[in-house]
């Protein structure tokens, strides 16, 4: 599947740039385990690693990484840069279901 289809594969769709050499992502990586699981049949999650797509996380101007992009009907809406907490996190994907 590509990005394209990715974003537009349920109605809201959360994707993560990260880098696995980034103590921020590392850090956010369980919140984000943790809500794909809570939200699995409602929300699609997608991980990138920006290191095994460069041309994808420029494209998508990814300048810092974790960077998370809330997608509804395959238009961004939302984009935030950095750690957050989990419940921040889940009601900014709430707030678009």
């Amino acid at each position: 599947m590509n990005y394209t289809e990715a974003i537009k594969s349920t109605p809201i769709v959360v994707v993560e740039f990260y880098a696995s050499w980034c103590p921020h992502c590392q850090r956010m990586a369980p919140v984000v385990t943790k809500i794909k699981k809570q939200l699995e049949g409602k929300v699609d999650i997608y991980q990138f690693d920006i290191d095994e797509n460069p041309e994808l996380s420029d494209k998508q101007g990814v300048e810092t990484v974790p960077t998370i992009i809330i997608y509804k009907n395959g238009k961004e809406q939302w984009r935030e840069a950095g750690e957050m907490e989990g419940k921040d996190l889940l009601e900014k994907i709430d707030s678009y279901l």
